[in-house]
C-alpha cells in the first residue's frame, strides 16, 4: 500500500514544500549560474527511471563547457568551477530535481538514476535497482555516496529496493541531511566526478 500509493503522494508534499521553502536558495543560485555559465544554469541529461524508461534528469549546472583546441570538451576536473564545487559541496544542485518528482519520473528515496549506457551493463540482480522510482537520495546515498564501488552501491541499490517502507524511507530523507551538512562522499579522490561503470568484469 506504501509503496504502491502513499508514497507517491508524500513525494508530492515533500517537493511542493521543499520548493516553496527553498525558492529563495533557488533563484540565488539560478542568478548566479545565469551570469556564471553564460545563460545556462541548468544541465539536463537522459537518465532511465522505473522499468528502464528514459527521462531527462534536471539539475543546475556546475561545469562550464571550455574546450580544448581540437573543440573537445576539457575533463570534467579542468571545468568544474569553483561556484559549482561549492553547489555540489552543499547538495545543491539537487534541488532542481524536485520538478522530476512533482512530474513523476523520480522519487524523493531510490536507487539514484545513473547513465542509460550502464543498462547492458547490469547483471540480473543489479537490474532490480529498476523496478522502483529512481530517488535524489537514496540507501547508498547515505552509506558512502560516490566514495563507495559500483558493485557496494548497487548492492545497497537492490537491498532497497526489496525493503521499502514508509520506516526506511523516514530514515533514509532525514540521515541525507547528516550527509549534506558533513559534505561526505560527494566525488572520490581527485575527481570531479565518479569513475564510469566498466561492467562487472
Amino acid at each position: 500500500m506504501y509503496k504502491g500509493f502513499f508514497k507517491r503522494i508524500i513525494d508530492l508534499q515533500i517537493a511542493v514544500i521543499g520548493l516553496l521553502i527553498l525558492s529563495p536558495i533557488f533563484m540565488i543560485v539560478l542568478l548566479l549560474l545565469l551570469i556564471n555559465n553564460n545563460g545556462k544554469p541548468f544541465f539536463f541529461q537522459k537518465r532511465p527511471g522505473k522499468d528502464e524508461k528514459i527521462f531527462k534528469v534536471i539539475k543546475f549546472k556546475t561545469m562550464n563547457d571550455k574546450k580544448d583546441e581540437k573543440g573537445m570538451l576539457l575533463a570534467d576536473a579542468q571545468r568544474l568551477t569553483s561556484l559549482g564545487e561549492f553547489i555540489r559541496k552543499t547538495s545543491l544542485d539537487e534541488i532542481p530535481q524536485l520538478f522530476n518528482v512533482l512530474k513523476g519520473d523520480m522519487s524523493l528515496i531510490g536507487p539514484r538514476p545513473l547513465l542509460p549506457e550502464y543498462l547492458s551493463l547490469y547483471n540480473e540482480e543489479q537490474q532490480k535497482r529498476h523496478s522502483v522510482k529512481p530517488g535524489i537520495t537514496g540507501w547508498a546515498q547515505i552509506n558512502g555516496r560516490n566514495a563507495i564501488s559500483w558493485e557496494q552501491k548497487f548492492e545497497y541499490d537492490v537491498w532497497y529496493v526489496k525493503r521499502v517502507s514508509f520506516l526506511l524511507d523516514f530514515k533514509i530523507f532525514f540521515r541525507t541531511f547528516l550527509k549534506v551538512f558533513r559534505t561526505e562522499g560527494i566525488n572520490t579522490d581527485n575527481q570531479a566526478t565518479t569513475t564510469k561503470f566498466k561492467g562487472n568484469g
